[in-house]
């Protein structure tokens, strides 16, 4: 075979690889600024606040879930990042105030058995409520997850396509400079020897 066919087909690989390269980038770039609109507009929707950082509503809790919490004192949940924060540091230390660390599954089944026990059945209502919301919260923040993963995706695809794009053109400026009879396993041709 010869040295600038083998050239023609590896540089012509090459500008596919970068096409499909750019495809991935730009498809994972969609799929990111997607999620991340999504999360953002349904998550501002809900005009959740995280309190200010010196508020009773922060300093009342175990130390590690205040310093969590801290991060975004003031700010409004926008992103997954946030809803993952509210969700296991604010509502699962509250939740597990409500009946002992016990879940609305546990409680519920305890209120079926004795349904005029009025406490159980705040209890239940309230878990219910509040493992609800948690678990939309997880949600986002799994989505948003996703979303990002995307966007780094994107970055590696569009860095990839970049290097690819500049090879090709290498491969391509090669098959200009290869003589037209050399050959790709043979000796070099009596041109590309260098004079003696």
């Amino acid at each position: 075979m010869r040295r600038r066919t083998f050239d023609v087909i590896a540089s012509s690989v090459g500008a596919l690889l970068t096409a499909l390269l750019i495809l991935a980038g730009a498809l994972l770039l969609w799929a990111y600024l997607f999620v991340d609109h999504e999360v953002h507009n349904q998550l501002a929707a809900q005009k959740i606040f995280f309190p200010a950082a010196d508020s009773k509503s922060i300093t009342s809790l175990p130390p590690a879930d205040a310093a969590e919490m801290k991060k975004y004192a003031g700010q409004q949940m926008t992103n997954g990042a946030q809803a993952k924060t509210w969700a296991d540091h604010y509502i699962a230390v509250h939740l597990k105030e409500v009946a002992n660390g016990q879940t609305y599954s546990q409680v519920s089944a305890q209120a079926q058995q004795d349904p005029t026990n009025q406490k159980l059945q705040a209890q239940a209502d309230t878990l219910f409520k509040g493992e609800t919301l948690r678990g939309l919260l997880l949600n986002a923040y799994a989505f948003w997850q996703v979303g990002q993963i995307a966007k780094w995706g994107a970055i590696v695809a569009f860095a990839a396509g970049a290097i690819m794009l500049v090879l090709t053109i290498l491969g391509f400026l090669h098959v200009r400079r290869t003589p037209a009879d050399r050959e790709l396993m043979g000796p070099p041709s009596v041109e590309a020897l260098p004079p003696s």
